[in-house]
């Protein structure tokens, strides 16, 4: 019996050293001031970011539509994630800093704290979302791999690279995808690989390598830098299924929720009809219960997320819907024209899909 009293003692002297600490935490979130601001979650890499006045996020850097860097100027599908992100936290898309990544190193630099997220041309898959230790934001290109050679070589399917050698970039899912398919295929080749694109690149436009392979999407946006692009084709083939969108580091559930919503939004914006254009009006005029919640007039979904209530207004307002980002970046306000194809709203037989803001 005196062991029971003994034990019991010491439980509630623990309980009440944790009531006494209890009022020290961070409470202004839970007791805002209507004002659309947000303090964050302490301890998270939102945190962070919000203090540090600014969002790094790692990209390539080196892909056209998606980071391209001409001029000093960053742009690109990518690139206006991260914009939105920016926008979102700060209500100025600008207060970004870009960090060039290549495929080997990108994981390392989120996971040591150089960049806070990634968006990066990063495929989904099972061993980065747990064993890598990534969390994957939604996907904003719904991509596959494919193969660009001469159109002068000959070469009209993968069987045609039996003792041909391909480019591909290191460290990255195409790399095993290539392998996996020849062994497949029973084609024997040599693979030439590389640490970052660019590398990869020259040395298929200096002649080493009779393929390049990448996600159609690149090869289609490099092609246009090679010197005569169109002395260069597609192969009509995808190797894979290429999930691409943000990345952010595991067991930092706020920060990834803040990227994962605001990715959303992207979506949801372009569902309600919302542009870059039109949100302001549109809210101020709206009585529309789902366009005013979207947009933080009414509800808590913000503040509930410690981000600032109206966050999908901002990113909305200074970066625009998912199909204004697509357009000026890979369609038809391109260089490039893609067809949004899978890229489109569900609505429109697309993939791209937001769960509901309530």
């Amino acid at each position: 019996m005196k062991k029971w009293s003994l034990m019991l003692a010491a439980s509630m002297s623990v309980m009440t050293l944790a009531s006494c600490a209890a009022p020290g935490g961070d409470t202004s979130a839970a007791d805002g001031d209507g004002d659309g601001d947000a303090v964050g979650s302490a301890g998270s890499r939102l945190q962070t970011v919000l203090d540090r006045g600014e969002l790094i996020c790692g990209v390539d850097g080196g892909i056209p539509g998606f980071s391209f860097v001409e001029a000093g100027e960053y742009s690109g599908l990518d690139v206006d994630t991260c914009k939105a992100v920016a926008a979102a936290l700060f209500d100025d898309p600008d207060q970004v800093v870009y960090r060039n990544l290549d495929s080997t190193e990108r994981f390392e630099a989120l996971k040591g704290g150089e960049v806070d997220m990634l968006a990066r041309n990063t495929t989904w898959t099972i061993s980065r979302d747990t064993s890598v230790g990534m969390e994957f934001a939604p996907t904003t290109f719904y991509d596959g791999q494919g193969m660009l050679v001469r159109e002068a070589d000959g070469i009209t399917e993968l069987a045609g690279f039996e003792g041909r050698s391909v480019c591909v970039e290191a460290g990255t899912t195409t790399e095993l995808n290539l392998a996996d398919q020849m062994r497949q295929l029973g084609v024997n080749f040599d693979p030439q690989t590389f640490q970052d694109a660019d590398a990869a690149y020259a040395a298929y436009e200096a002649g080493s390598c009779e393929g390049m392979t990448s996600d159609k999407s690149q090869l289609i946006a490099r092609r246009s830098t090679l010197t005569n692009p169109d002395e260069h084709v597609l192969l009509d083939v995808t190797m894979s299924k290429e999930p691409l969108g943000p990345v952010t580091i595991n067991n930092d559930s706020a920060w990834f929720d803040a990227v994962k919503w605001i990715t959303y939004a992207l979506v949801e914006a372009e569902e309600l009809g919302l542009t870059s254009e039109n949100i302001e009006s549109t809210v101020a005029d709206t009585e529309n219960p789902n366009i005013r919640r979207f947009a933080g007039e009414e509800g808590t979904l913000g503040t509930d997320m410690d981000l600032p209530n109206d966050f999908a207004l901002r990113a909305i307002r200074h970066v625009g819907n998912y199909g204004e980002i697509y357009e000026r970046n890979l369609g038809e306000g391109s260089q490039f024209n893609l067809p949004r194809g899978q890229n489109a709203l569900w609505t429109d037989g697309g993939l791209l899909y937001s769960p509901p803001f309530r």
